[in-house]
């Protein structure tokens, strides 16, 4: 019989825009003995993940909790719960992420409305908000954080105009929450999904969620409840009313995860024990931080890393006056083998970083500085790593320039 060696898996210093290295203290977290899903101990520490999660959100809203899976499955669960067969949703397009928004929208049947930005940039608030009146859509979906391209959209004009209009603004700020502002009620996002793997540093696995009472009443509009979970007098809600479609998928529903993270405790599926623990570790490391101090490291390191790139001779991609403060993107220097250099990265120095996607493929670097990965010992340790990388390639560059940029960044905070 085959046998397998003992799992030990390499340390390495992860600088892409996702995943990201996991604080020591979450890792720990994971190692916890298993509670019961409803065992009092553990249901209060869902108590304090849907607390802790509003204030990340910056949100009063009701409904806060994540949804097991990677970001993808939040996203998926927040689309086909709210939008319904024909119904006409709006997609600006400024990268991958938001044509990924259009592949799950068409699917779960609605009619799209796209409006696309040339990659590199973002939209200005107006010509959204022209494209919505134009197509009177009933949702409109936005990326916040598009780490394809390293940019980030300005929501706050859209969201005022969708709620004076009374149409639903769903966004995905899966690369953003906990390493940028995410001012879900000051911006009147409806609904928003996040990521676990990047600025929260918490492995992936779940999507932490929220959404305010409007989308509630969408979603409660369309409940039902799982055959097996019935009593024999009672009759399930579907269509009770209005005979809108039922949710078309059952473990995305939220309108029974709903009553899963209720006082009610209705099973839905088995909760993730030790994630839980993980994000409610992360979540209670970013905020005994504070929010504005991590934004404000994030900020830093990110004004580090620029100084030292561009002082190499290195130049940057993209809009800067829309740039994602958490990935960085480079254009690989003409002559230069891309992949070539981010495999001695990992292989020499244990670095790793990112390439792109689509027409960005082989053209771009991105470098993350995410949550707990995103501190001055990386920062310096990758700017040491790829000089040396790059003339090994020979490449032209400005030896030593970078890192002391880079410190000098440091020395004036």
């Amino acid at each position: 019989m085959k046998r397998y060696a003992e799992l030990a898996p390499s340390q390495r210093t992860i600088m892409t825009p996702g995943p990201v290295e996991v604080d020591p203290r979450v890792l720990r977290a994971l190692s916890y003995p298993i509670l019961g899903q409803f065992d009092p101990e553990f249901t209060s520490y869902m108590n304090d993940t849907m607390e802790m999660l509003r204030s990340l959100f910056r949100t009063t809203n009701h409904w806060a909790f994540p949804v097991d899976g990677t970001s993808r499955s939040g996203i998926e669960a927040v689309l086909t719960s709210l939008i319904e067969p024909g119904d006409k949703v709006l997609i600006p397009i400024y990268g991958r992420f938001g044509n990924l928004l259009y592949e799950i929208a068409e699917r779960v049947g609605a009619e799209v409305a796209i409006i696309e930005a040339e990659w590199g940039t973002v939209f200005d608030p107006g010509d959204v908000i022209n494209a919505i009146h134009r197509e009177k859509p009933a949702l409109v979906l936005m990326v916040h954080g598009e780490t394809s391209t390293g940019r980030m959209q300005p929501l706050a004009e859209i969201g005022k105009a969708c709620r004076e209009l009374g149409i639903l603004f769903v966004v995905d700020a899966v690369a953003t929450i906990g390493g940028v502002p995410v001012n879900t009620d000051e911006w009147f996002i409806d609904a928003v999904i996040g990521g676990t793997q990047k600025c929260l540093s918490v492995p992936s696995g779940m999507a932490p969620i929220t959404y305010n009472d409007i989308a509630a009443a969408k979603i409660n509009a369309r409940k039902s409840i799982e055959r097996g979970l019935r009593a024999a007098h009672e009759p399930n809600l579907e269509n009770a009313s209005a005979r809108r479609p039922v949710i078309q998928s059952n473990y995305f529903d939220l309108a029974q995860l709903q009553d899963y993270w209720s006082p009610a405790r209705l099973n839905h599926h088995t909760e993730m024990t030790s994630m839980l623990y993980a994000l409610r570790e992360g979540l209670r490391l970013v905020l005994e931080e504070g929010l504005e101090e991590r934004f404000a490291r994030h900020r830093l390191n990110e004004s580090a890393l620029i100084a030292g790139l561009e002082a190499m001779g290195l130049v940057m991609y993209g809009d800067p006056s829309c740039k994602l403060p958490v990935v960085t993107c480079i254009a690989i220097p003409s002559g230069i083998d891309g992949e070539s250099v981010r495999g001695m990265l990992l292989n020499a120095f244990g670095i790793e970083i990112a390439s792109s996607f689509g027409s960005l493929k082989g053209k771009i670097w991105r470098i993350g500085t995410m949550g707990y990965s995103c501190r001055q010992q990386n920062v310096l340790q990758l700017l040491g790593a790829l000089e040396a990388v790059l003339i090994r390639h020979g490449a032209k560059l400005h030896a030593g320039a970078g890192l002391q940029a880079a410190l000098d960044v440091y020395d004036q905070t």
